[in-house]
């Protein structure tokens, strides 16, 4: 496959790069020590089209195609040093935007894909619960039928940009008999509704300037309206969240890869120890040369993947290797990039630290690494 980039997306690559380098990297280090969330740089992103990427132009989104999409993410890992603005950002669009516009109804996405993509509105998506994080089929919380609406009663957990979303997608048990196919709707729920607040706030090991917290319902009433989808229908609409997220969240980090790798071949050719550049030393070219190949197979996956978002069958078995390869090559490269590093590499002040602490949930959220293995062996059979 020919994935030459067209001198439109080589635009979008090129115009994204630069605002991130310019706009999105002052203070990160300060951002991530008092894990801030950036209101006004997220409001810039909206400005450059980045938080309504797929969204139809109608509805005030970009209309770019998924392999656009994944071009203008990995772009935004590259430029913005920022790792927890970057992955606010790609949940947002890819498991709140995305599945408003796909399974929405008309006066839904008139309702929110306009704020949600200008940037007034921020997404989340919530159907973790402390004792149902990969097993969605043990979820608690539930909905039942309130009059002419519904009364939904218990909690999410983990739930990223959760202490800041004004919108949040949320998985609700309806039909506790049907399990997870067609017992489970998903609702649109809106920050102020009665009986529904934000919880605790977690500190976390990295992504520190994407808020994660607790989502809690007591007796939270919501109207028929507010369900996303049909009822029943929340399996619909969790897939499609995480075809696109598994498919394309991990863009970004193949522009962090490609970060990395930049800054530990700068290190290698200036740094000397022995009277020559530690990249002499094949112990560390190797790293390097590793760093090289996990990028260019990273990049082709990621494109391969976007490429069939949309048109594919076995879109979910594509998703679950991309997001398996990809997030463990973050993982590997920023591991190598601290060791290359030495000394300097464990200190705050240096980027590679910081890209470490920030890879290591790539392996978790979104599924983790085991899931995703999970998910492959079932398409071969076993």
């Amino acid at each position: 496959m020919d994935f030459n980039l067209t001198s439109e997306q080589k635009l979008l690559r090129d115009s994204i790069v630069k605002f991130a380098r310019g706009e999105l990297n002052h203070e990160v280090v300060e951002r991530d020590r008092a894990q801030t969330f950036p209101r006004e740089l997220w409001r810039q992103c909206a400005a450059v089209g980045l938080l309504g990427l797929p969204a139809p132009e109608e509805y005030g989104g970009v209309g770019a195609d998924p392999l656009s999409c994944a071009i203008a993410l990995e772009a935004l890992g590259y430029g913005c040093r920022d790792g927890g603005l970057v992955f606010s950002i790609c949940a947002h669009v890819l498991a709140c935007v995305v599945p408003v516009w796909q399974h929405g109804s008309e006066e839904q996405k008139a309702r929110y894909l306009g704020g949600l993509c200008d940037g007034t509105l921020i997404g989340a998506h919530a159907i973790t619960e402390a004792d149902s994080g990969s097993d969605s089929f043990a979820m608690r919380l539930r909905a039942e039928r309130s009059g002419g609406g519904w009364r939904l009663n218990g909690s999410k957990t983990f739930i990223s940009n959760g202490p800041v979303a004004d919108v949040v997608v949320v998985f609700a048990v309806t039909d506790a008999d049907k399990g997870f196919h067609g017992g489970v709707t998903a609702f649109l729920v809106e920050r102020g509704v009665a009986g529904f607040s934000s919880g605790q706030k977690f500190a976390k090991m990295g992504l520190r300037t994407s808020p994660v917290g607790e989502l809690v319902f007591e007796d939270a009433l919501l109207p028929d309206e507010a369900v996303l989808g049909a009822v029943g229908g929340g399996a619909s609409v969790f897939g499609t969240a995480m075809d696109w997220e598994r498919s394309l969240l991990v863009a970004a980090h193949v522009g962090t890869i490609e970060r990395l790798l930049e800054t530990s071949i700068a290190y290698a050719r200036t740094r000397s120890q022995f009277g020559q550049a530690i990249g002499k030393f094949q112990a560390v070219a190797h790293k390097i040369a590793d760093m090289k190949v996990h990028l260019e197979a990273a990049r082709l996956l990621v494109y391969r993947t976007a490429s069939r978002l949309t048109v594919s069958r076995s879109i979910s078995l594509d998703a679950a290797v991309t997001k398996l390869f990809v997030s463990e090559s973050l993982v590997r490269t920023a591991l190598d990039a601290v060791q290359l590093h030495g000394g300097y590499g464990f200190m705050e002040e240096y980027e590679v630290e910081r890209a470490l602490r920030d890879a290591i949930g790539s392996t978790l959220y979104s599924g983790t690494s085991e899931m995703q293995r999970n998910i492959i062996g079932r398409w071969l059979g076993l």
